[in-house]
């Protein structure tokens, strides 16, 4: 399982956002606590929140921290044509 964690900033303080990939799926969970978190599954996330993840795994594909397939698939859930490197 990969595991891809990242914040933003929200009207109600900041919020915690992680991407799982597993089996050929992602899963976005959230949670607003730093300490001891209790994560949310979100069931579908905004497109800010995939363009997100999609950001971070950008920079981990850039240093060979993640495989080209996992930015390919962020750019077909966001409706983005990509182009292979």
């Amino acid at each position: 399982m990969e595991s891809h964690e990242w914040k933003l900033n929200a009207e109600d303080g900041k919020r915690y956002y992680r991407g799982n990939y597993m089996s050929g799926r992602w899963t976005i969970l959230t949670t607003q606590q730093k300490r001891n978190p209790t994560w949310d599954r979100l069931d579908n996330p905004p497109m800010e929140v995939w363009a997100e993840l999609r950001d971070i795994v950008w920079k981990k594909y850039q240093r060979k921290r993640c495989p080209w397939e996992r930015v390919a698939e962020l750019d077909r859930i966001l409706g983005v044509e990509n182009q292979e490197p």
